[in-house]
């Protein structure tokens, strides 16, 4: 009995360590993001409320991995599912959701570059890099700016980095499975490293066709500077639905990270009405659109797992309905929240 439980310990050990050698993971993980929220509108929280609201920013599971088939190439795939039973989440029908597809597809990764099949975000969306600072949030750049998609019957192509400084990236979306006439993709190059390891910048541009609804490019540009982190965003968009004119929308932030307090600011301008603030506060959609937000806030890891962070975010602005000028709702927004990521 005792050498027939060795014997399988030996021959468990012996397989497990074969598929190390050929695989990374499955590896599971996940992350918990709850926040407390006081909006005088809900325009720009997730669950478009006003008043203290508890908001699940975009909490998830997901598995991920990799395996060799043969020499230089391997298998890559990632399942990952939104968390929605911290919060209450209806469906059209009044059932409560509990889960929410994101990135999940299957890929090839080879010398000559990745190739992904199934949903994931654009190359477009992609491009923003670390210019996000308050990403996942009510105060994430898609409030100001539009095509921040994540789209599903998609191919995905990452080259290689050139010369350990450039890749060309590309999306594009099957068109029967859009159920559209029209060809629907995205294109980017970025230069730099976005995380600040290899380089300590990163430029992006990118153009954006038809999905979404939307045409527009866009450039980025981040750079570090001791323990300061500079960016700026540039986007013009032009809706493909009603034919109206292309504006811009700009973002420029700084962070600055005091003893491990990581300090944000960041000052934005929109004229093309795109973003989720603009699209909850019009009323009647308008011309001359002209949207400010400015938000601060901070945030600070006690441990490699978790975040605590805050921030005040305030939008404002006005547009034309029928040549006259018509003020937006003003949003002001106080939130407090906690990330846990395993």
């Amino acid at each position: 009995m005792k050498k027939s439980l060795i014997s399988a310990s030996v021959a468990s050990v012996i397989a497990l360590t074969s598929f190390g050698a050929l695989a990374d993971g499955p590896n599971f993980y996940g992350r918990l993001d709850l926040s407390v929220t006081n909006s005088d509108k809900g325009y720009t929280t997730q669950n478009s409320k006003e008043g203290t609201v508890l908001e699940n920013n975009f909490s998830n599971l997901g598995v991920k991995g990799s395996e060799k088939i043969s020499d230089g190439i391997d298998v890559i795939y990632q399942m990952e599912f939104q968390v929605e039973n911290t919060t209450q989440t209806k469906d059209k029908s009044g059932d409560d959701v509990v889960f929410k597809a994101r990135n999940t597809f299957l890929g090839l990764k080879s010398a000559a570059g990745t190739v992904l099949v199934g949903r994931n975000d654009t190359v477009f969306k992609q491009s923003e890099g670390g210019i996000d600072l308050f990403g996942n949030t009510n105060a994430d750049i898609d409030r100001l700016v539009g095509a921040q998609t994540r789209s599903a019957d998609g191919i995905w192509y990452y080259s290689p980095k050139i010369a350990d400084l450039i890749t060309v990236n590309a999306t594009y979306l099957v068109e029967d499975n859009q159920s559209s006439d029209d060809s629907q993709y995205a294109l980017s190059a970025t230069l730099g490293d976005k995380k600040f390891k290899a380089q300590n910048y990163y430029v992006a541009v990118a153009y954006n066709k038809g999905i979404s609804g939307i045409d527009a490019y866009r450039g980025v540009a981040q750079v570090k500077l001791g323990d300061f982190k500079v960016g700026g965003l540039f986007q013009n968009s032009e809706s493909i639905v009603d034919g109206s004119e292309d504006n811009n929308t700009y973002i420029v932030n700084v962070a600055y990270n005091l003893n491990g307090v990581n300090l944000k600011a960041e000052y934005g301008k929109d004229e093309a009405g795109f973003g989720r603030y603009y699209s909850k506060a019009k009323g009647v959609a308008g011309t001359d659109i002209n949207v400010t937000n400015i938000t601060v806030g901070a945030d600070y890891r006690v441990a490699k797992s978790t975040l605590i962070y805050g921030h005040y975010a305030m939008y404002e602005g006005d547009h034309k309905v029928a040549g006259m000028k018509v003020d937006l709702e003003d949003d002001n927004i106080f939130t407090v929240g906690v990330r846990y990521d395993f």
